[in-house]
């Protein structure tokens, strides 16, 4: 099959209707849009707007900040990390970093890396390379006979200095 085969079944996408074709067609003269008024005329967008009265989501108050540059991490369960040992994915006795597990498709995508969380039960011995991990799962970890190596976090990049002549 090639990119120019593919096509919908039959039926998936109904023909579009042509409003405002005559009387006749069921839809014509205002084409389904009533009389008069805004939402009649074209060009017309209201989302969110209330006829000059103050719109829900301005008048509700804002509460927080999400920074931009936050680092966004993909989290893993150790019971997902469990199944993936039982379901032969993963091998336990290998040392497990970022890579395998993504390449073994445990974890979709490493984002800014992988932080392991407690969710679950672990019943066997993995030694895990991580960029993140709570208190709870390294010792649910440590508790099953394995261990996990808390990866060095990259440091910023210093700003260089102008050196003034």
């Amino acid at each position: 099959m090639r990119l120019n085969e593919l096509s919908d079944n039959p039926g998936a996408t109904p023909k579009r209707l042509r409003v405002g074709r005559g009387p006749g067609s069921g839809k014509g003269k205002t084409a389904g849009r009533g009389v008069k008024g805004q939402k009649s005329r074209s060009g017309v967008a209201i989302k969110g707007f209330e006829g000059g009265q103050m719109p829900l989501h301005m008048r509700l108050p804002k509460r927080g900040f999400t920074p931009h540059n936050q680092a966004r991490y993909a989290e893993l369960n150790i019971g997902k990390l469990q199944a993936a040992i039982d379901a032969k994915k993963i091998d336990a006795k290998k040392a497990l970093d970022e890579d395998a597990l993504v390449a073994a498709g445990v974890v979709r995508r490493k984002r800014d890396g992988i932080r392991l969380l407690a969710k679950g039960t672990l019943k066997a011995k993995v030694n895990l390379t991580m960029t993140g991990a709570t208190k709870a799962a390294i010792a649910a970890v440590e508790k099953a006979g394995g261990s996990v190596t808390i990866a060095a976090k990259k440091a910023p990049e210093a700003k260089a200095e102008k050196s003034k002549d």
